[in-house]
């Protein structure tokens, strides 16, 4: 081999233990836009990894520098060799900011800078982060609220030199112009104050009046001829139930017809005596006597109608019955005949129950009411009844409430009276009993119907210009129309109300939802 050969084998040598050393090199220099490793290194220690972007594509990046990935799975922003890592904890936390320095991509210690972060939302004041050091990051000062939309803007100081970064996303919005709420019968309402008024349900059931049940008996002795109307049936007051054959009644009407007639005889003995004694015919004693007899034939007559009267005999058919054993039992009240015992044939007796007949106009919905509740209740309260079975409600006042706790139901009775002109209201119906337990003012409500449901977050949608947006919440007492926002919202943002759905939906079509 001759000395030109040699020169040319070192060369190549050289050359490639110098190539072989520039890429080990560049493999070790970490790459803001690869990977590699970044995703185990964020699971290890419980980073939102690319919170807004990697994991969830329904996250749509807005204008601004678009950063790189950083080693901890976050958003990398580098400028003149600094730079700042931020990444979204929420391990067993609730959402925090945690921020990496880097130094020509070498990690820094947290306190070889100072940072600011401010996230602005639609529709609410800038929240401005501070930071303190945590291990081997910055920790924010405030929770970073769901939803994840917002633009970032990031001031950092690093040996005396101030950089700046923005960034943009958005999620959990959508567009929506006011000719499509129209078309979609979507509704906007204002938050604020309400008054809510607490509601305690209570179990029950519709029973009769117990004031307008009234037991139906012959009040003369006598064998059935006829019964008319039955169990189950309403009847009108006056009409006829049944027809017996009485011969106590006989004989009444039979002292009345012979009352009738002694009293027509000594009218007519009293008048003509009366004439006589002004003619100075006859004596007055006469004429006295006549008098005294005409009065005792008026107070036996009047006995006698009395009587009849009495038993339910209307005084009209007295004379046009010719059957004088014939009695007619009529209904006292009009109502409902929840009972009979009456057969055509039987014989009865004067004090026999042979009808039960309720009034059913009103009736009364008797209500369970536990031991803890019996302060709630009041007499005069209004109380609102529905049924549980079909589509009936009323309204109705507390009329009663028992003194004495069940020794083993531990609980009481309450009774409501409800208007059943409209026969709405059967009785052995189950109800429940809505009454007002608590009248509180509220700084901040929406409607209950607003309320959605979106990555098991309760929200409603904020109305911020053309934009729908999440807003999850933190919600307190409702009385069924309007609930209590204890956070998410504040009072005058506008919010979507009536066909709400609709927004849910279209954020789905535009994958603009969270994604755990």
């Amino acid at each position: 081999m001759n000395k030109r050969q040699r020169i040319s084998i070192a060369v190549v040598i050289v050359t490639g233990i110098f190539l072989g050393g520039l890429i080990l090199i560049w493999n070790k220099a970490p790459s803001p836009d690869t990977p590699h490793e970044v995703h185990d290194e964020a699971a290890a220690t419980g980073a939102h990894e690319d919170h807004e972007t990697s994991n969830h594509p329904a996250t749509e990046r807005r204008a601004g520098q678009e950063p790189g990935k950083g080693p901890r799975g976050g958003k990398l922003f580098i400028k003149d060799g600094f730079g700042v890592e931020v990444t979204i904890f929420e391990k067993g936390v609730p959402p925090q900011l945690r921020l990496y320095l880097y130094e020509n991509r070498k990690p820094l210690p947290p306190t070889a800078g100072k940072v600011t972060v401010t996230l602005s939302r639609l529709g609410a004041p800038a929240q401005i982060f501070n930071f303190k050091p945590e291990a081997d990051y910055l920790l924010g000062d405030q929770v970073v609220e769901e939803p994840h939309s917002f633009d970032m803007a990031i001031a950092a100081e690093h040996d005396g030199e101030t950089f700046r970064w923005g960034y943009s996303q958005v999620e959990a919005r959508v567009a929506m112009p006011e000719e499509m709420l129209k078309s979609n019968g979507i509704e906007i309402h204002t938050a604020g104050p309400a008054t809510l008024k607490l509601t305690l349900k209570l179990p029950g059931e519709i029973v009769f009046d117990e004031h307008t049940i009234v037991q139906v008996v012959p009040r003369l002795p006598g064998i059935v001829d006829a019964v008319n109307r039955h169990h189950g049936q309403h009847v009108q007051k006056g009409e006829v139930l049944a027809v017996i054959e009485s011969m106590m009644l006989a004989d009444l009407r039979s002292q009345l017809f012979a009352a009738r007639k002694r009293l027509g005889l000594a009218r007519i003995t009293f008048e003509r005596e009366k004439q006589l004694w002004e003619e100075k015919i006859s004596a007055k004693q006469d004429y006295l006597t006549a008098r005294q007899a005409l009065v005792e034939a008026e107070i036996a007559s009047d006995l006698a109608l009395s009587k009849l009267c009495t038993l339910g005999v209307r005084p009209e058919a007295i004379y046009q019955e010719r059957d004088l054993s014939r009695y007619e039992i009529q209904a006292p009240i009009p109502g409902l005949i929840t009972a009979k015992a009456i057969a055509q044939g039987q014989t009865l007796k004067e004090d026999t129950a042979i009808f039960t007949i309720a009034d059913v106009s009103t009736v009364w919905a008797q209500i369970t009411v536990y031991a803890k509740d019996l302060d709630v209740l009041k007499i005069g309260q209004k109380a609102k009844v529905k049924a549980t079975a079909i589509d009936v409600e009323g309204e109705g006042e507390i009329s009663y409430i028992s003194a004495l706790v069940g020794a083993a139901t531990r609980t009481a009775t309450a009774r409501i009276i409800l208007d059943n002109k409209d026969g709405r209201w059967r009785p052995g119906m189950f109800v429940t009993a809505e009454l007002v337990a608590e009248e509180i003012q509220v700084p901040v409500a929406v409607s209950v119907n607003a309320i959605q449901t979106l990555n098991d977050w309760s929200v409603v949608f904020g109305r911020y210009g053309e934009h729908f947006e999440a807003r999850p919440l933190k919600l307190g007492h409702s009385d069924g129309k309007m609930v209590e926002v204890l956070s998410g919202l504040s009072a005058g943002e506008q919010y979507a109300t009536g066909n709400s759905f609709i927004i849910k939906s279209e954020l789905g079509k535009a994958g603009a939802s969270h994604d755990h």
